[in-house]
């Protein structure tokens, strides 16, 4: 059973009212709490928002944060998006408040399974992958997380026979306590959030707590082929490894063409390379999480290689948007850090436009020289980053300062030849300019979707008349 608290009568306070903050204060009230909830927004930014609340019984703090606000409370509950050192939250820790993220009050009434994933990319196309997996093997599966639904809002549809499938960031890890999945996937540790986590240290122990309670019945998946990850192996789970460089002891590899499983001596063929429908070798190695997994799971081989070759992909991860006049659109919204946009450009052989930029993280741009200098004709750059990265990145590819996306993407459509990729991979958050990365995502497709219906009129336009 959960780990479950009494919440009928305590003070608790939430802070931050957007999706995780809404659902929270909900979520409580519904619970008898007496709940508060503050935000630094105005009313008139939140009215929606507040009269939901209100009618819920929730209190609303607007405008700012008080001080003594966070010192009267039982529990105090940040959205992922306010530190873990914000000075309010500290003075209410040295005051012996408990201070627990969203993912670890719903995990006290979870029900269920528990299968949690993190790493610095990738986490959701496998926590999307392994959901579908499951899915298809007839599994009664949520997936939720930082994915997009809050795991607190999933508390009541889980029952003892559910599999939750989440995806979890650092911000949402390191206010964890008693928090524990079943089996607990660490796909990978490159550098992002340094602005938030100041040292490649706390991000990687932030991220770590994954493992921390979990014991001997549990499951522990990592990437062998990853040095920052490796050192975070468990003690007490039992651990698997993934990898396409290495044939492991226990877990997922490659072996000639195919990916292996390796599990108590044994090892089965689930299916070919070839036959992954995502492009990249960064994607080969999230299949091979996703097999650990959904295994671990208990999913059998024939409906974990039937899952994985129908998988459409998810949206704004190297997402195919449409081809045009011979150059075909790519929407990589999600590569919101240098890893991510380096993997994204190592996708392609080469001939790319790329479009870089948006509010930077403290990320170091001149990673991408090699693979710019190699695959790439031209960067676009974009955001309150793009003299930063035209800076970092200057020697090694053609730039040209945009400003905002949709002027980025004119001149990519006026440079682009046929046979080349125009890709948004923007290396950055999105906040300078949009609300977040599936913002960010959705307008690039409606940009592209709209030049294509230009292409379209312009050629039906040209086109010869016919007549009798």
């Amino acid at each position: 059973m959960p780990n479950t608290v009494e919440l009928k009568g305590k003070r608790v306070l939430v802070v931050g009212l957007a999706r995780t903050g809404m659902a929270t204060s909900l979520f409580c009230a519904e619970r008898g709490a007496r709940v508060t909830a503050t935000d630094t927004r105005s009313e008139n930014e939140l009215r929606e928002a507040v009269a939901k609340l209100r009618a819920a019984g929730v209190h609303c703090e607007l405008g700012g944060h008080a001080d003594a606000l966070f010192l009267a409370q039982d529990l105090i509950v940040p959205s992922p998006g306010v530190p873990a050192d914000e000075p309010r939250l500290l003075a209410a820790r040295a005051a012996g408040i408990l201070i627990w993220s969203e993912i670890e009050l719903a995990s006290r009434f979870l029900r269920g399974k528990l299968i949690g994933i993190t790493g610095a990319n990738g986490k959701t196309t496998v926590t999307s992958l392994v959901a579908h997996i499951l899915r298809s093997a007839g599994f009664s599966t949520i997936s939720a997380g930082n994915i997009g639904t809050p795991l607190i809002s999933c508390v009541d549809e889980s029952r003892d026979a559910t599999v939750t499938v989440a995806e979890l960031s650092s911000f949402q890890l390191e206010l964890t306590e008693t928090f524990r999945p079943n089996i607990a996937v660490f796909l990978n540790l490159t550098p992002d959030h340094l602005d938030r986590h100041h040292t490649m240290e706390a991000y990687g122990a932030a991220k770590a707590k994954i493992f921390a309670n979990q014991t001997e019945r549990d499951a522990a998946v990592l990437n062998a082929d990853d040095a920052l990850t490796t050192p975070y192996a468990p003690p007490l789970p039992r651990v698997y490894w993934f990898s396409r460089k290495q044939r492991v002891a226990q877990g997922a590899f490659v072996k000639d063409g195919q990916i292996i499983f390796r599990g108590d001596g044994e090892e089965r063929a689930i299916l070919r390379v070839e036959d992954i429908p995502l492009v990249g070798a960064h994607n080969v190695e999230n299949v091979l999480a996703s097999v650990c997994a959904a295994k671990l799971a208990g999913a059998d081989v024939r409906h974990i290689a039937d899952a994985i070759r129908n998988f459409a992909g998810v949206e704004h991860r190297l997402e195919f948007v449409a081809e045009i006049g011979g150059v075909r659109y790519y929407n990589d919204s999600k590569a919101t850090n240098v890893d991510a946009a380096q993997k994204a450009l190592q996708s392609f052989p080469g001939r790319v436009l790329i479009i870089l930029g948006g509010k930077d993280k403290a990320g170091d741009y001149a990673a991408l020289r090699e693979d710019l200098h190699q695959r790439a004709t031209l960067a676009l750059l974009i955001g309150s980053a793009a003299e930063k990265i035209a800076g970092q990145i200057s020697s090694s590819v053609a730039t040209e300062r945009a400003e905002t996306l949709d002027r980025a993407l004119e001149l990519a459509a006026q440079a682009a030849r046929p046979g080349d990729i125009v890709l948004l991979a923007p290396a950055c958050a999105s906040f300078d300019q949009f609300e977040n990365y599936e913002h960010r995502g959705r307008v690039f497709r409606g940009l592209v979707h709209k030049l294509a219906e230009r292409a379209a009129l312009s050629a039906a336009t040209a086109a010869p008349r016919t007549g009798r």
